[in-house]
């Protein structure tokens, strides 16, 4: 295998099945939460909010279905461009994932700006990985993170079209997120792979929550 193709550390047959379980089951969940969200905006939601949850559904099922492909698939070529994929579903997840809860504000200017920047700037961390696949991976990172965390900026504003429950599920969410951080660049450390998309699935389920309170608790405010 050309240096070209260095997909980090290689994982041994068990490692590989418990991250494909892991990511398996992401999956499964995904599936079935975004299917009854997507029913669910239909049903009560405004047209802004409808097209919000597709958002964020897809970007969700997406993200972690090119995980599951990705970490499962031997080395070869093939798996160096789902390796662009796989990192830039995130960059499409991070996004997709703030959509719900900005587009609820998304009439006060700095909030709606705040919404365009997020995106734009997971179009051009895709620009990054598909343009230069295996380099700038630090920065990718710090990038990841730097959007995850962003929406601090507008928490104020944001919050005032937020119940508190979903405020804070967003909130742990993004921690743990923050966490499984420690692991994903630990490649040494066994099933490490395994362990950080579990964190990753685990975040997603507490963010999953947070969207669909900012659903069924619209009303209340």
């Amino acid at each position: 295998m050309s240096e070209l193709f260095n997909f980090g550390r290689n994982y041994d047959f068990h490692e590989i099945v418990v991250d494909g379980i892991v990511n398996g089951i992401g999956i499964v969940f995904a599936l079935v939460g975004a299917t009854a969200l997507i029913f669910y905006a239909t049903v009560w939601a405004s047209h802004g909010e409808i097209a919000a949850a597709w958002i964020y559904g897809l970007g969700l099922v997406l993200c972690l279905s090119i995980s599951f492909t990705y970490n499962i698939w031997p080395n070869s070529r093939t798996k160096w461009i789902l390796r662009r994929l796989d990192h830039s579903a995130i960059f499409i997840l991070i996004a997709a994932t703030y959509t719900p809860f900005l587009q609820r504000g998304a009439g006060d200017p700095w909030i709606f700006a705040m919404l365009m920047a997020i995106w734009t700037t997971a179009l051009i961390g895709i620009a990054l990985k598909c343009a230069f696949p295996g380099r700038y991976d630090k920065l990718a990172i710090l990038l990841y993170l730097a959007m995850g965390w962003s929406g601090v900026m507008v928490m104020g504003p944001v919050s005032q079209y937020l119940q508190p429950v979903t405020v804070w599920l967003i909130l742990i969410g993004g921690l743990i997120y923050s966490l499984g951080v420690v692991f994903h660049v630990w490649e040494k450390l066994r099933f490490q792979n395994a362990i950080w998309h579990g964190f990753v699935v685990a975040a997603a389920a507490v963010h999953y929550g947070a969207v669909m309170t900012c659903f069924s608790l619209s009303g209340s405010l």
